[in-house]
């Protein structure tokens, strides 16, 4: 692992564990057994090294939301495919998935919530186009689009964050959870 990548990973493990604001460019550079000229070398900043944590990370979701959202006149089965794609993302990156909802949820002033904001518009917008993509056959959207969006990324995002964890245990969700997520959505969006 070279200096980059060990400096990112250091990076997200303090920031997953203790928040962003409360990790200095310093701890950061000596867990990752760097000197801070290293760090300022790669990422320019605290706010720099974030950034391009969240951006590298981030690409992979958007890859496979990309690749999930392609529309063949089923409407349950793009969502299932989405929600699964979310999903599986979150389950296999828990410490970069709390992350970015924990610098969502920050101080719309606080750098971090800077930084996350344009990858959290991003996304909202590739879940917008999954409803725009499938709005003619969701008679009633009726250009509530973003409402319908938001809505599915609220069930999927408060079923991951309250979902129970074993001890020692990786949280796993199977395929009829997805399915019943999706289903529950589409029941509301319906009645």
């Amino acid at each position: 692992m070279d200096n980059r990548e060990k400096i990112l990973k250091c990076a997200l493990d303090l920031f997953c564990a203790r928040g962003y604001d409360a990790v200095g460019v310093q701890e950061i550079a000596e867990t990752a057994g760097i000197t801070k000229p290293t760090l300022y070398y790669y990422f320019g900043s605290k706010r720099g090294l974030l950034e391009t944590l969240l951006q590298t990370e981030y690409r992979e979701l958007r890859r496979t939301i990309d690749e999930a959202s392609w529309y063949e006149d089923d409407v349950p089965a793009m969502l299932y495919r989405v929600a699964s794609a979310f999903i599986d993302y979150g389950i296999q990156n828990p410490k970069m998935y709390r992350l970015m909802m924990a610098l969502f949820y920050s101080a719309r002033e606080n750098e971090a919530y800077q930084a996350v904001k344009p990858i959290v518009v991003d996304f909202f917008q590739r879940i917008v186009q999954v409803f725009e993509t499938a709005s003619d056959r969701l008679g009633n959207m009726n250009g509530r689009q973003k409402q319908f969006a938001l809505g599915f990324i609220g069930i999927i995002n408060h079923y991951l964050l309250f979902a129970e964890e074993k001890e020692n245990e990786e949280l796993s969700v199977g395929e009829e959870v997805k399915k019943s997520l999706v289903h529950q959505f589409m029941y509301g969006i319906f009645s």
